[in-house]
């Protein structure tokens, strides 16, 4: 017994009303507005402008919850949300996600939590074998791939100068990566002190993939002015275009230079589950390590991305620092998390990943993937079909990119259009200098009838100009 807090009486009535909230909303998301109708600063100006000094009836919270916050929403889990890429959260998902925020553990050392830190390492490498990864691969959690991807930089960083810890960071090391890489590769940079100039954005293909030979010859160059090239972070589906970069020929030239080689995976890495696909990480298994986001395309609740790593013994170097409070006893089998990131305090996400591993099964899980990937093509096809409109990048996963043929003031337009219309929600991009509409198919909801009403609602708004 809790005595300021709820009793159990009150807790299980409160706590069956928000479970029938919660399961009447993930089986009507798709009758409410896409996108909110709100204008900034309105939520904040119908809540109170201080805490209250008192105690507020839970009637009254969830009432505002409703009432409030809801309409307030975008409905990431809408099954016409096309924005971004998907992070829809299954059913299995959220029940374990709300047993870990009742057994609100700390997992930072493994008897902390002897649970969370085992249970992590057992989906990790459930996940890893689905992905094709040998064994050597060391899985740990992270909230976002921006937090796995400045991990893997700073492992780099950790191996390539021997003085880090004590000295500090000694001048001269140069990152390489696609330009079409996503912005966490450079802010992980920037947030590590090596600056935007340290940072090589290599030129791409017709299909948007990294070129290796302008790799080499930026490498050779930096090397040639006396630079140290430490790190090179390739990308299996690009934000832009879900591209694909050759990671076999990238390893092949961060092995021959000594580079610490990081595959950014966390959109389009679970695609190589299929086995039509295992070609995306095909030289995977020697690079240093990846990134896979299950709370993308695994549909499970945000935030959930694993991280792997080959050489576990860096993570440490990089990042162990363990005070008389937090020494514990040495056992092989006894993971202490806190010695492989910087964060000590650590979530029971793997719970949920359990959950919905169990609960999908990995052929569920392909042929979801699978279905979303035929449906983009096909979309692709069809407004390829339109005399409006024209596809602007190949579609090599779920996401096709398209503008009107008029420009992009008159593409920018119709996006508004369409994201105020609530039918749909979609975004933008700049792609070679051309302003180009996304649909990214990825929620678990989404049917093929939802992906083409969508396409209908954005056809039909063209048409009426």
């Amino acid at each position: 017994m809790r005595p300021r807090d709820l009793s159990p009486e009150e807790f299980r009535k409160y706590g069956y009303e928000v479970v029938d909230w919660i399961a009447r909303y993930l089986d009507q998301t798709g009758e409410y507005p896409v996108a909110p109708r709100v204008q900034p600063g309105e939520l904040v100006d119908a809540l109170p402008a201080s805490a209250p000094a008192e105690g507020e009836p839970m009637e009254r919270i969830l009432e505002d919850f409703d009432k409030l916050v809801v309409p307030a929403v975008n409905h990431w889990n809408h099954p016409r949300f096309h924005g971004y890429f998907s992070v829809s959260a299954s059913g299995a998902g959220i029940l374990g996600e709300m047993l870990a925020a009742a057994l609100n553990v700390n997992g930072m050392l493994w008897k902390s939590c002897p649970a969370a830190v085992e249970l992590e390492q057992v989906v990790m490498s459930w996940l890893r074998q689905w992905l094709g990864l040998p064994e050597e691969f060391f899985g740990i959690v992270h909230d976002t791939a921006s937090t796995s991807t400045l991990h893997a930089i700073g492992a780099a960083r950790a191996m390539a100068d021997e003085g880090l810890r004590e000295e500090g960071a000694a001048p001269g090391l140069v990152l390489y990566t696609s330009e079409h890489a996503h912005s966490s590769v450079e802010k992980g940079a920037l947030a590590l002190g090596l600056g935007r100039r340290n940072v090589r954005k290599i030129g791409v293909d017709g299909e948007y993939r990294m070129r290796p030979e302008l790799l080499a010859a930026a490498i050779a160059a930096d090397r040639a002015e006396g630079r140290r090239p430490f790190c090179v972070v390739s990308t299996v589906g690009t934000t832009s275009v879900t591209s694909v970069d050759p990671v076999a020929a990238v390893q092949e030239i961060a092995e021959g230079e000594g580079l610490w080689h990081h595959i950014d995976g966390a959109y389009g890495g679970v695609a190589a589950m299929l086995e039509e696909n295992r070609w995306m990480l095909k030289g995977a298994e020697r690079a240093d390590s990846l990134v896979v986001n299950p709370h993308k395309w695994l549909f499970t609740p945000i935030d959930f991305s694993a991280f792997y790593c080959r050489r576990p013994d860096v993570l440490r170097k990089a990042y162990s620092l363990v005070p008389p409070y937090l020494a514990s006893q040495e056992n092989p089998r006894a993971v202490n998390l806190m010695d492989y990131r910087i964060p000590l305090g650590s979530r029971f996400r793997a719970l949920k990943l359990w959950f919905v591993m169990r609960s999908f099964g990995y052929e569920k899980f392909c042929a979801v993937i699978r279905d979303h990937i035929a449906w983009a093509k096909e979309l692709a096809d069809v407004v390829a079909a339109h005399p409006l409109f024209e596809v602007a990048a190949p579609v090599p996963m779920s996401l096709v990119c398209f503008r009107l043929k008029a420009g992009d003031e008159a593409s920018k337009a119709l996006l508004e259009k369409v994201n105020e219309s609530g039918e749909a929600f979609l975004s933008g991009n700049v792609l070679d200098a051309r302003y180009v509409l996304r649909i990214a198919i990825g929620n678990l909801g989404t049917q093929r009838e939802d992906v083409f009403r969508s396409w209908a609602a954005v056809r039909t708004l063209a048409e009426q100009g």
